[in-house]
This record gives structure tokens, sequence and C-alpha cells, in this order.
């Protein structure tokens, strides 16, 4: 069995079309199905079902090819580990975050260490914090910067700071001229909350639930500014933080006295992975800017 066979495999598996497979590797189709027949021979089984031009995995080619994404991805961290042993102060870091971190936050903290270390690349990547966990467990990305998230043993999760998080009501709102407010008082009123997925929607769910409120959701979206501009459009109120960007907004922002309503962001990365020696600068920055205030 040979390195590239693994890689034709893989390809051909995610493709599941054997000339699309041959294009994107440069290879001519005969070759590539000679590889896969010789590899098929090897293992002593078929990997794939053919139909037509299309080929789907069988459930031997499934089960062998968790083991070859694996190894293929231990082989890359490997030369990566080399490479970067040779120049430590260089190289590119794949890091996410959510979406509210991304005006201010994060553009702060990345221009502070690229000032030390000027020759570092970064990738950046916003979503979901559920579909960004499954990027970091993974190992598609480096660091990720978000609330606590439900994760399995192979990640692990350093607090940075925590927030608070208000009740934003339009200008026109009975309640707009409040100090605070509860969510009980909310009760009745169409909530703009966030897509399932996100982090935000399921600590808000939360807060509900502690005070025994089924929301009445009636908008779903991706991003404060999108939430914060349907309330402003008396569209509903919402739960969110107080992040730039949102000073001019026609929107009052009042503060919630039960329950305490707060969300801690943190710094989380793949446990027993490889980080490169940027990526472990980085996150060791990030950690040391918090705790050093």
């Amino acid at each position: 069995m040979e390195w590239h066979q693994l890689q034709y495999f893989r390809a051909v598996a995610q493709l599941q079309h054997i000339t699309r497979a041959a294009e994107q590797l440069s290879l001519s189709q005969p070759a590539l199905s000679r590889s896969i027949a010789k590899l098929e021979e090897e293992l002593g089984t078929p990997l794939f079902e053919r139909q037509g031009k299309r080929i789907f995995l069988n459930r031997p080619g499934r089960v062998f090819l968790d083991y070859v994404e694996r190894a293929l991805q231990e082989i890359a961290e490997g030369k990566q580990a080399v490479q970067d042993m040779l120049d430590p102060d260089r190289g590119e870091i794949a890091l996410a975050f959510l979406h509210s971190l991304g005006s201010h936050f994060v553009p702060g903290l990345v221009g502070a260490f690229r000032s030390g270390y000027p020759h570092v690349a970064f990738k950046l990547f916003q979503n979901s914090a559920m579909h960004l966990l499954g990027l970091l467990e993974a190992g598609k990305i480096d660091l990720l910067l978000s609330s606590p998230i439900v994760a399995g043993t192979g990640v692990e999760w350093s607090p940075l700071f925590t927030e608070d998080l208000f009740v934003i009501v339009p200008r026109s709102h009975p309640l707009a001229g409040r100090s605070h407010v509860s969510l009980q008082e909310i009760a009745a009123d169409p909530i703009i909350s966030f897509k399932k997925e996100y982090i935000l929607r399921v600590i808000t769910d939360q807060l509900f639930a502690k005070v025994h409120v089924t929301p009445s959701i009636t908008f779903e979206g991706d991003e404060i500014m999108t939430v914060a501009g349907l309330v402003e459009a008396e569209l509903g109120v919402a739960i969110i933080p107080r992040i730039s960007g949102l000073d001019k907004a026609d929107i009052a922002f009042l503060p919630v006295a039960e329950p305490l309503s707060r969300r801690t962001i943190g710094i989380a990365w793949g446990k027993n992975r490889y980080l490169s020696p940027a990526a472990i600068k980085f996150r060791d920055f990030v950690i040391h800017s918090f705790t050093a205030r």
C-alpha cells in the first residue's frame, strides 16, 4: 500500500466520481481506476459500489476511510511540525470565532499579536459555535474563540472574560426607560433570537427556562447586528451582549435583574493535537492578555 493510493482513495470517496477525482488529482482516469483496483485487491474487498459513472463507498469503504483520514492528518501534522522547527516565528494559524467577536475583539487581538510576530499569517473562520466545534474536533482549525460548549474529551478550553447580556427593545417600547428588567416582563413580547445551533440561542433558552417562560420566537437570525436591526424595526425584543457598532441604533439596552444573564468567552484547542509554535504563542498571548488584567 502506497501513500498516493490513500490520497487517491480519499479523493474518490469525497467526490464519488472517478473522472472528477482524476481531474482534481491531475491524473488520467485509467491510472486512477488501476490504483483503486490495486488497493481493493490488497485489502481483499471492494471499497465502492458502482452505479454508472457515480461510485459510492460501501461499508468496508466507509470504515477504511475513517482510518485513511486520520493517517493523512497525522502525516500532514508531522510535515508541518518539521517545517515549524525550521522557522518557529512563521507559519499560519487557523483561528475560528463567533460572529459577535469579529467586529472589534478578534481584530484587536490579531493586530496586537502580529506587532510582535509580523510573519505569522492567519486563516479566519466564522460560523455557529457548534459548526466551529466540529472543525476543531476534526483538526481543521487550530483555535476557537467561543462561549463554553458541550465538547468531547478531545477539546480543552480556557475562560478569558465574562460579559453581561441585555434585553434590547425599540425606543418606543414601554420598558425602554427602565433601569433594569426581569425576563418575566418580556414573556408576552415576540422574541427575536438566533438559530438553534448558535450558542447565544442555547444561553437565552436556558435563561428563559430558569424563570419558567416559554418564549414566542418570531425570527431567528445568524448575527447580532441582524437581530438588533429587527428589534430596531419594532418586530420584537431580544437578548444580546453589548457589542461595538450598536451605539447609534434606535434601541434601548436594559440590564437583566433576574436571572443573572451573562456569557463567558474563552479559547479552545484540540487536546493531544499538534499545535504549531505560532498557534501556541498566539494561544498563550490571548490567555495572558486577560489573566494579566
